[in-house]
This record gives C-alpha cells, structure tokens and sequence, in this order.
C-alpha cells in the first residue's frame, strides 16, 4: 500500500501527464491549422504517448490497491508563432517534466518506497527521449530555417 504522500503525489504527476497530452493536442491543433500537417501528427502522436504515461501511473496505483485522485486539468498554452516556436515550448516542457520526475524518486527515498523508487525508474529513462528528441528536432529546425520547414514537415508525418 502507497503512503498517502506517494499517493498524492503520484496521483498529481498522472494529473501532469494529463496535462502534457492537452498541451500537446493544442500544439497539434495549432499546426494542423497552420499547415504544418507533419507537425500537427508528430504532437497528435505526443499527445497519445502522454496519455498513456498517465495510465502506466493509474495502473501502478490500482495494482497498490488504491484509487488516483482527479484534479481538474489547467488550460495549456494555445498562443503559438511557429514550428520553431512549438519545439521550443515542448523542450521547456519536458525538463520541467524532468523536474518533477526526478523530485518524485527523491519522495520515494525519503519514504523509504523502493517498489516506487523502482517503477518510477521508467520514467526517468523515458524523459531522456522525451528531452532529446525535441532538442533534435529543435536543432534541425534552426539548421534548415524557413526554407527548410516543409522538409522537416515531411519527416514528422512519419511518426507513429
């Protein structure tokens, strides 16, 4: 059984991974609308990864035989200038996320939970793509420039 701290925290984590997938649903709808459809299906994609990260943290929480608790979910940013722009925001996005992965290994030691120290190892290694992935992207964005954006449009629809 989780200690009601791990559980509130794990319980606000799956809230944020919530939220990162309504971020990203926004970041897709904004480059759909724009017609930058490789970029509009890369964050369909995010959006989807997110949401399953949130369900890894339910399941985890059901297995303790326990119950999640439902937060109301903040509105994301919905102001965006550009591709470049979108790539900024989610790499800013993701080391916060880091942040707050990173913050809940430590409760983890403290209270002295290695079943949720271990599961949370996971995460850990999953914020490494989710980090580097957009710097790369972000790098090859500022390489091409504007002339180079519906090359980089095309790369991105193929993502699954």
């Amino acid at each position: 059984m989780l200690s009601k701290k791990i559980l509130e925290n794990l319980s606000e984590q799956m809230n944020k991974e919530i939220y990162s997938g309504y971020f990203y649903l926004g970041m897709s709808d904004y480059a759909a609308s724009t017609g930058l459809g490789g970029f509009a299906n890369w964050f369909y994609a995010q959006w989807k990864e997110e949401i399953a990260h949130a369900k890894v943290i339910l399941n985890y929480i059901n297995k303790n035989g326990q119950r999640a608790m439902l937060k109301a979910i903040d509105e994301p940013p919905q102001d965006f200038t550009s591709g470049q722009d979108l790539f900024e925001k989610t790499l800013a996005h993701e080391k916060k996320v880091t942040g707050l992965i990173k913050a809940l290994v430590e409760l983890a030691r403290t209270e002295k939970d290695t079943e949720t120290e271990n599961f949370l190892q996971w995460f850990v290694k999953e914020q490494r793509e989710e980090e580097s992935t957009p710097a790369g992207i972000l790098e090859e964005i500022k390489k091409a420039g504007e002339k180079g954006i519906k090359e980089i449009d095309k790369k991105l629809s193929a993502r699954k």
